[in-house]
């Protein structure tokens, strides 16, 4: 599995609109696994972003695709300055009850 972490702020008051956004396209992405995103207890508008597809090739097509793209497009414009990316080999990925 393959898979990116970012890290960004959201405008205020634009929490429930990005999340209607990321929401709208997680359900067309080929070899998406997996889609966490967290608010973090020191700021309400900073949100971590924790995703994983089926491999690197999946991830690397969905970031190139013009659709993912164009949904970039519309969440940046929620957010205070771009996002802080990071992109690696998912070593464990498992929920436990």
């Amino acid at each position: 599995m393959y898979g990116t972490v970012a890290k960004f702020k959201v405008q205020p008051g634009k929490l429930d609109e990005i999340g209607a956004v990321m929401e709208d396209r997680a359900k067309d992405i080929p070899g998406l696994r997996f889609e966490y995103v967290f608010q973090t207890d020191n700021n309400p508008n900073e949100l971590i972003l924790v995703v994983g597809f089926d491999s690197k090739e999946a991830y690397q097509k969905n970031a190139e695709s013009p659709e993912q793209h164009e949904h970039y497009v519309r969440y940046r414009t929620l957010m205070t300055a771009d996002p802080e990316w990071m992109d690696g080999t998912v070593l464990e990925a498992a929920v436990h009850d």
